[in-house]
């Protein structure tokens, strides 16, 4: 796992981030700070030095999937064709005791929306679509926070997935 003092990024480092070159997409700083304030993250589970919000973080070097994930995670992944293994690990992750919070395509006609993310304790869907990084346009997808939260006690029919819309901050 990597630390940092500062994990804010810096533009240049960022630009790439938001092109169609790649499949990592910076997480806008307004939106990250919202929900840091509501969750308090302790863990970047998918971060590069330059673009990490957390001072505990883990790099590609480290590949995540293998690591053990605890305390409360923000997770933005890559966005390509193994975005499901993360979905899957943010699951399980949280049946053995994280909290996971996700930013990630609102992709509901995939398998691994259907799989993994309908396990959710919340899906938010975000209203409108995200500016990543400091790029001038918005996505060309639409954006949800997924929550994945440890189990909780009590009978059956608690566990139930809600979903409601999120506004972008500032919009």
């Amino acid at each position: 796992m990597s630390e940092h003092p500062d994990a804010g990024p810096s533009r240049e480092a960022l630009s790439v981030h938001f092109s169609s070159r790649t499949d990592l997409w910076a997480t806008p700083l307004s939106f990250y700070a919202k929900l840091d304030a509501e969750f308090g993250f302790t863990l970047d589970v998918c971060a590069i030095a330059d673009n990490a919000k957390c001072a505990r973080y883990y790099t590609p070097a480290e590949d995540a999937l293998r690591q053990r994930w605890d305390g409360t995670c923000w997770m933005n992944p890559p966005y390509g064709r193994q975005i499901g293994l993360w979905i899957e690990k943010a699951y399980v992750s949280a049946q053995q005791g994280a909290t996971v919070v996700c930013l990630v395509p609102a992709r509901t006609d995939t398998r691994w929306w259907h799989v993994w993310v309908m396990r959710a304790d919340e899906i938010r869907l975000v209203r409108g679509r995200l500016k990543f990084g400091d790029g001038r346009n918005s996505a060309p997808f639409p954006s949800a926070v997924v929550v994945f939260r440890p189990p909780i006690e009590g009978p059956p029919g608690q566990g139930l997935t809600r979903v409601v819309a999120l506004s972008p901050a500032g919009a």
